[in-house]
C-alpha cells in the first residue's frame, strides 16, 4: 500500500509540474504541489530538519498563528523597516497579503507548510530576490537548501531542467540564480525560524546583518530592486 501511495504521490507531482509550467505558475497548482508531499517521507524529513535548528522547537511549541499582514499599520512604519518594506512591495505589485491557502495547522507539519507559506513574500523582501521569473526560484532555493522543503526542492529541480531541455537562453540566469539562493541558504541563519512579526519596526538592514545576509541581491537581473526600482522603499 505504501508504494502504491507513492506511485500516486509521484504521478501527481508530475501532472501538477506541468500545470504549473504551462500557466507559468499557477498559484491553484502550486499550493496543490505543497499539499502533495503532505504525509510523505520528505515532509517527515523537512520537519526533523527544522527541529534541528536553533530556536525551532520553541516557535513550534508556541505555534504562532498564520501570519495576517496589515498592509496599511506596516505601511505607516518608517521607511527603512522591515514592515514598511513588505507594504510597499505587497502594494505596488497589487498582491493579496492572505493569498495563502487556509489550510489547518493542527499538526506540526501542517503548522509549519503554513508558516512557510504565509511568510514567504518576507523571505523575498530580505533576501532581495524579485517575485517573478528566476527570482522565484532563488527564493525558493533558500528554503529548499536550509530544511528541504519538499515542494520548493522539486520545482527548482523542474526548473532547472526544464530551462535547460525548452528554453536553453535561460538556463544560465536559472542556474545563477538557485546557485546565488543555496549559497545564500547555506550561509545565513534559517528563514524559516524567525520571528518576523516581532521585528516588523526593525530596519531591513539590521535583520539582514543579524541573518549573516551580507550580500543581498540587489543589482542582478532578478533582484527585486530592479523590477521596483522606482518604489519609494528600502530594497
Amino acid at each position: 500500500m505504501a508504494r502504491l501511495q507513492e506511485a500516486l504521490r509521484s504521478l501527481r507531482t508530475l501532472r501538477l509540474l506541468g500545470e504549473i509550467g504551462r500557466s507559468g505558475g499557477d498559484l491553484t497548482s502550486v499550493a496543490d504541489l505543497v499539499d502533495n508531499f503532505a504525509g510523505s517521507r520528505q515532509m517527515a524529513l523537512c520537519l526533523e530538519r527544522f527541529l534541528a535548528l536553533p530556536g525551532a522547537r520553541q516557535l513550534l511549541a508556541e505555534a504562532p498563528p498564520p501570519l495576517e499582514l496589515d498592509l496599511e499599520a506596516l505601511g505607516r512604519l518608517p521607511r527603512g523597516s522591515l514592515g514598511h518594506s513588505v507594504a510597499g512591495v505587497l502594494q505596488r505589485l497589487g498582491y493579496d497579503p492572505d493569498f495563502a491557502r487556509p489550510r489547518p495547522v493542527d499538526t506540526p507539519e501542517r503548522w509549519l507548510i503554513q508558516r512557510l507559506a504565509t511568510t514567504h513574500d518576507i523571505h523575498h523582501v530580505v533576501s532581495g530576490f524579485a517575485t517573478v521569473g528566476e527570482g522565484e526560484n532563488g527564493v525558493l532555493a533558500i528554503t529548499a537548501v536550509q530544511i528541504g522543503f519538499p515542494a520548493f526542492v522539486v520545482l527548482n529541480t523542474a526548473a532547472g531542467f526544464g530551462s535547460f531541455r525548452f528554453q536553453p537562453e535561460r538556463h544560465a540566469l536559472m542556474s545563477q540564480a538557485i546557485a546565488r539562493g543555496m549559497a545564500m541558504g547555506l550561509a545565513c541563519a534559517p528563514f524559516c525560524v524567525q520571528r518576523w512579526e516581532q521585528g516588523w519596526e526593525r530596519p531591513l538592514a539590521d535583520w539582514r546583518r543579524d541573518l549573516g545576509l551580507i550580500d543581498p541581491i540587489q543589482e542582478e537581473p532578478y533582484a527585486l530592486r530592479r523590477l521596483l526600482a522606482d518604489l519609494p522603499v528600502e530594497l
